[in-house]
């Protein structure tokens, strides 16, 4: 069960449920892809996030454009909300029914339509994930970089501006995806994008549909750029005497131009539950989890660089996994740290928070954040993708305790203004969703989020696409 969010966060909202003549309309053109059933609407109604609300009155399960802008033109007509669904892996809230309305599942849109690997393009539908993607694609050669850790759907890391372990290489999803195609509020299917890699016509549609929450329109379909295969790979794990030389470390590695793919933080609770969850025998000490990419010689020269540096922070103990099975139990252990560190408290609930601020300025974040937990006694663990200057700190709470999670939001809060005053972001990966709505104001302004309700309002002039989310009407 999601702990409830604390009633100052709460935003006041007026369910709209779906009328009858609609539910009706939905059933007679999907038969039973369109469920009321409790159980399917619970499990479409919660997310990875700490915060519960009621579920959506129905789930329609939709397996193309045209079933896609079925639903939004009938929504739009009843003033129904309507919230996209992928996997339901989300971290603040973004597919809650906050103000009721209906669940739109794309996961059954799940098919590659087009791999271009002469031009290191694909095509796929939104429900496509991005392990489904790397495993069709890998006999050719190519591989999608962008890994934010869970197995999520392409439409949904587009929707979120995801980006991951390997983002300090290869960008983001902002820089990958090259067009898409999208099922406006009122049912209008649009093409924006193509796949040339640069384009001056007109407004740029892409950029402003990823990263938009499904505020704005659904996306079907998505262009990416896709990428060869390096000719080597080596990963390593490095230890270090404290979090601070572990930072530094990352600091001195990007300075100086290492083209390194992966740079992955843990700290030690980090650490200590991955070794449990996965029964390794990791050194329990700040970790950095490196990986290398290029040709044999070039793999090398980058590992020896970044071991000189480490040396002169105190980083010792250097593992390489050079072999693919050994970096994948690595990597795999690195993405369950979330899961691993709940299980290192039975029936807690985690209040993440991840914030990005330049380089230059993380060891000092980091620093600052950890000390303020340390004093509130608070469980908690870290990992980041230090390497472009993301990170992220799980508090872990016990859900039967107000004070726990009073607590956890007040070193939030604290640690996103912290990240504001360094001139970074409220959130590197995650995005607003629910949960961030006040960072956002404080991070963009009033005017700016004043702007962007204008573009909402015109894109989406009944208020039905996942409404309540990113900012309040």
């Amino acid at each position: 069960m999601n702990a409830p969010l604390p009633s100052a966060l709460q935003p006041g909202y007026a369910p709209r449920a779906v009328p009858d003549p609609m539910l009706q309309a939905l059933k007679a053109r999907f038969g039973e892809r369109c469920s009321t059933a409790l159980a399917v609407r619970e499990q479409h109604g919660r997310d990875e996030s700490p915060i519960d609300a009621p579920p959506p009155d129905a789930v329609v399960f939709a397996e193309s454009n045209e079933d896609v802008a079925f639903v939004l033109k009938l929504a739009h007509a009843h003033a129904v909300p309507v919230i996209p669904y992928g996997v339901g892996s989300s971290l603040e809230g973004h597919l809650l029914a906050v103000q009721g309305g209906l669940s739109l599942d794309v996961s059954r849109m799940n098919k590659i339509l087009r791999v271009n690997a002469e031009d290191l393009t694909v095509t796929v539908q939104a429900g496509v994930t991005r392990n489904q993607l790397n495993n069709e694609i890998r006999h050719s050669g190519l591989f999608f970089p962008i890994d934010p850790g869970a197995d999520a759907s392409l439409g949904g890391m587009a929707a979120t501006r995801a980006s991951g372990t390997n983002a300090v290489r290869y960008g983001t999803m902002r820089e990958n995806v090259l067009g898409l195609t999208v099922v406006t509020a009122v049912g209008d299917v649009i093409q924006t994008g193509t796949r040339a890699r640069k384009s001056s016509a007109g407004y740029d549609l892409t950029r402003l549909f990823v990263g938009s929450e499904g505020t704005l329109g659904v996306m079907t379909e998505v262009s990416l750029r896709i990428y060869p295969l390096p000719e080597a790979v080596s990963a390593a794990v490095c230890f270090f005497p404290t979090i601070d030389a572990a930072v530094q470390t990352t600091i001195q590695i990007i300075q100086m131009g290492v083209p390194i793919a992966r740079c992955e933080l843990l700290d030690p609770h980090a650490v200590r539950a991955v070794n449990k969850h996965d029964k390794l025998t990791l050194r329990e000490a700040p970790m950095l989890l490196m990986e290398f990419h290029g040709s044999p010689a070039g793999v090398a020269e980058q590992a020896q660089t970044v071991q000189e540096i480490a040396r002169e922070f105190g980083g010792e103990d250097f593992e390489w996994a050079t072999t693919p099975e050994a970096r994948t139990k690595l990597w795999t252990a690195r993405h369950h740290a979330y899961l691993s560190a709940l299980q290192t408290r039975p029936g807690c609930r985690c209040v993440t928070t991840d914030t990005c601020v330049p380089i230059s300025r993380l060891a000092e974040s980091i620093n600052e954040s950890v000390a303020e937990v340390e004093a509130e006694g608070l469980p908690y663990f870290i990992v980041g993708h230090v390497g472009d200057g993301n990170f992220h700190l799980g508090y872990l709470i016990d859900p039967n305790i107000p004070e726990e999670r009073d607590t956890a939001e007040r070193l939030s809060h604290q640690m996103v203004q912290r990240a504001l005053r360094l001139e970074g972001t409220c959130t590197g990966e995650h995005g607003i969703g629910l949960h961030k709505m006040g960072f956002l104001v404080e991070e963009a302004g009033v005017g700016a989020v004043a702007l962007m309700r204008q573009l909402k309002n015109a894109l989406d002039p009944q208020n039905i696409m996942n409404p309540g989310k990113i900012f309040s009407a």
